[in-house]
């Protein structure tokens, strides 16, 4: 593997030498392949093998199997997840152990929204947000396929939630960053590194954090994430949200054997986390968790407008939520309003694809149960007639293709499972069954 000069100069002497031979070092090694157990609808099938230490129900695979020719995996089972980033697990179990509303601002494809969503105390809402369209229809298919119903999926820039007015006790910002985490997985991203490119991220991860400032509440947690080593776009961003906007860098208990780095930076002393390859088991990433400064605002509708100069003044010593001596309980959104009212409420002020469990979808100006039905843990199992289907027929339903139902199978919408776990619904006519599965979510490769 060939380093950029630039990335090598910069970089060795940051690790230190150590460090640098053992992550040259993972460049000759199996990339790790790891997955999570989705727990609102438990897998029979996939044997557990070695756990991945920092993360509930997450565990590291032999060998990596073909994902896609898995009804399984496409029926939200489970998620295939780099296992560095499931570190977030131990940030939401540690400080968040009540019902919250929670923003995830850069969310796509939806590996750390449906950890958010599993690791979250039930009552909590979560809005998972991508601002790119492309990648936001991916995050509304991963976020429908986990099935959890307290979710909404909206498709907006960092500044159109900072002019919405609308505030969350919990913001995670994955930032966009230079990728120096992924270049053993991704030789795009080794091609794109500069050091202009850093620095250019290093700007517009601020300029994302200033955006959503006002909407993080006083006390509220802002869990900051990159993927890559570099000081410009970790520490030094956090430094300066600390100084500037006012917060507290919150520590994470960790395990020694985990292989966690400290800060990089030698007047920076504050506890962050990386993963670096080759020493940690996983890809790069970088995660600091900050509490900002101020007491909890007095909260009547929601949104609710900007805090005022006196809500916000920096006070040290604020507590996280099931940490330390508590100073601060947040007033939750959850209990304030119900999905339907919330959807309605954000709806007004930002663009949502997707919120709950919609109940019918149409084609061709007929109702007709919507994908989200299927997939959701909340339906019930008698609400329409079943239909078990083998592997191929499986397989099938999943290209999008016509398949027929065993005899005595009643007419109309019948919901097809396999292994036990709902696939989607197919319209049975008789003689066939019409395929209902979403035509933008079907496998595209027929040699799967």
């Amino acid at each position: 593997m060939i380093l950029p000069d630039e990335f090598v100069r910069y970089t060795r002497p940051l690790m230190g030498e150590s460090r640098w031979q053992r992550f040259i070092g993972s460049f000759d090694e199996e990339v790790p392949v790891s997955i999570r157990l989705n727990p609102f609808k438990r897998p029979r099938h996939i044997i557990a093998e070695e756990p991945v230490p920092w993360c509930r129900d997450a565990y590291y695979l032999s060998e990596r199997p073909v994902f896609t020719a898995d009804p399984l995996f496409h029926a939200g089972t489970y998620y295939v997840q780099e296992a560095s980033s499931m570190f977030l697990d131990c940030v939401l179990r540690q400080y968040v152990t009540e019902p919250v509303v929670m923003l995830d601002l850069c969310a796509a494809p939806g590996g750390k929204s449906t950890l958010a969503r599993a690791a979250l105390s039930e009552g909590s809402m979560l809005i998972s947000n991508e601002p790119i369209r492309r990648r936001a229809n991916i995050l509304s298919e991963n976020m429908q396929k986990w099935g959890h119903p307290d979710v909404i999926v909206s498709n907006n820039y960092p500044i159109d939630f900072g002019r919405s007015g609308w505030q969350f006790d919990v913001i995670l910002a994955d930032v966009p960053c230079s990728g120096e985490g992924m270049f053993r997985k991704d030789s795009e991203a080794i091609a794109q590194w500069s050091v202009a490119e850093v620095m250019k991220c290093s700007a517009l991860q601020r300029s994302i954090i200033a955006d959503v400032w006002d909407c993080l509440r006083p006390g509220g947690l802002l869990i900051y994430s990159t993927c890559t080593f570099n000081t410009k776009e970790n520490e030094e961003n956090v430094r300066f949200i600390a100084d500037n906007l006012g917060a507290d860098i919150l520590p994470i208990d960790t395990d020694e054997g985990w292989g966690i780095t400290g800060s990089l930076l030698p007047d920076f002393s504050a506890p962050i986390y990386r993963f670096i390859p080759g020493i940690s088991r996983g890809e790069g990433l970088f995660m600091a968790v900050l509490r900002k400064v101020g007491s909890q605002a007095t909260v009547g509708a929601y949104p609710c407008g900007r805090p005022s100069i006196a809500d916000t003044k920096h006070r040290r010593g604020v507590y996280p939520i099931g940490g330390r001596p508590q100073e601060y309980a947040p007033t939750m959104l959850a209990p304030i309003l119900s999905l339907s009212g919330m959807r309605t409420a954000v709806g007004s002020s930002l663009r949502v694809m997707f919120a709950g469990t919609e109940i019918d979808g149409h084609r061709n100006k007929d109702a007709v149960p919507s994908q989200a039905l299927a997939m959701s843990i909340t339906t019930a199992k008698d609400a329409y007639p079943t239909a078990g289907v083998s592997y191929d027929q499986a397989m099938a339903y999943l290209h999008r293709e016509a398949i027929t139902l065993p005899a005595g199978t009643p007419k109309g919408f019948v919901l097809l499972t396999y292994a036990g776990q709902p696939l989607g619904f197919v319209k049975n006519i008789g003689n066939r069954a019409n395929n209902l599965y979403p035509s933008e979510w079907r496998i595209r490769n027929r040699n799967v």
